[in-house]
């Protein structure tokens, strides 16, 4: 299924039904006088958050939608029926923005949370509303109020316990596919990721979500190669795993300059706990993987984890690691 994170679509909630204005007739009944129903109330729109949703694809072939009308009130007192809410589904993580698409309206945190976004307009009365003991016949109704209706725009924010981060073709989909269940699409050239994907890891009858987001290269924020389109998915991470590709040259550059990315868009990405993890350690002998990461080491003061995706090193210490760091 195709991913899309963003999506506009038209809301509208249910009229409010008529009153209605009318009066008993019946053989043998004098002054029968005004019997005329209220209407019934429009049906409003809720959106409910649903963990089994991942996308927002359905709204980009259905961007139009509308609750049931109020019915209008009848005869002998009877009230019309309300017009049923229109329940609308999106996944955890969605935001709801005002068509501005910068106000933000509600934002879904937890499966099943619902919110109404539209309600529906109020029933109109009915003549025998305005009976009085100056006016016993009265043939005053008032119509049902308009429902909400307007333009939002949807956002969704993955949300998973780790984010992977680094830049193109560093073997974050290769990660992701070789210790969860997830199958992202992998080959061998920049930004074969163009949307994020999510897996699940186990260890130790415990589990953490992770998240592999599209390459971040220099420019990012400003909306260079894929631009910031997918930064804001590793918003909700707890932290991030921040893969490196051995075989590149200058590695403490290359580390900072996905870091300062992360800083221009959002300073608290820079804040979040950080696991660096070098891949591709297959493709060099220890000595020589000594001498890279010696350098490393002297300009940044973290500690790292080395592995290699292709022949399973260190894959199982790397699931302990994250686990433990992901329930801290």
């Amino acid at each position: 299924m195709k991913f899309l994170d963003q999506a506009k679509i038209y809301i509208k909630a249910g009229n409010g039904g008529s009153g209605s204005a009318s009066f008993r007739r019946e053989k043998f009944v004098e002054f029968g006088g005004p019997d005329g129903g209220d209407g019934g109330d429009g049906g409003s729109i809720i959106f409910e958050a649903e963990s089994n949703l991942n996308t927002l694809i359905d709204f980009r072939y259905a961007q139009h939608f509308k609750a049931e009308n109020g019915h209008i009130g009848t005869k002998r007192k009877r009230t019309g029926a309300t017009g049923k809410d229109l329940v609308i589904k999106v996944p955890v993580g969605t935001q709801i923005y005002e068509e501005d698409n910068n106000t933000l309206i509600y934002d879904f945190t937890k499966n099943k949370e619902k919110f109404l976004v539209a309600a529906g307009g109020k029933h109109g009365l009915g003549n025998v509303r305005f009976k009085s003991s100056v006016n016993r016949a009265p043939t005053k109704k008032t119509n049902g109020k308009l429902g909400e209706e307007f333009w939002v725009w949807l956002q969704l924010k993955i949300i998973a316990d780790i984010g992977i981060i680094g830049m193109p073709n560093a073997g974050k989909s290769s990660l992701l596919a070789a210790i969860t269940r997830a199958r992202p699409k992998i080959a061998n050239y920049p930004f074969t990721t163009l949307d994020p994907n999510l897996g699940v890891s186990y260890y130790d009858n415990k589990e953490v979500t992770l998240a592999d987001v599209p390459g971040i290269i220099e420019g990012a924020h400003e909306g260079v190669g894929l631009g910031d389109k997918f930064l804001r998915h590793i918003e909700r991470c707890k932290m991030l795993l921040h893969l490196i590709d051995l075989s590149e040259e200058r590695l403490e550059e290359n580390y900072l300059k996905v870091r300062n990315e992360l800083s221009k868009y959002d300073k608290i990405l820079s804040k979040k706990r950080e696991i660096i993890v070098f891949n591709k350690s297959d493709l060099f002998k220890k000595k020589e993987i000594d001498e890279k990461l010696k350098i490393f080491k002297k300009k940044i003061k973290k500690n790292f984890e080395v592995i290699s995706v292709i022949s399973d090193k260190n894959l199982i210490n790397l699931r302990k690691v994250l686990l433990k760091n992901a329930y801290k």
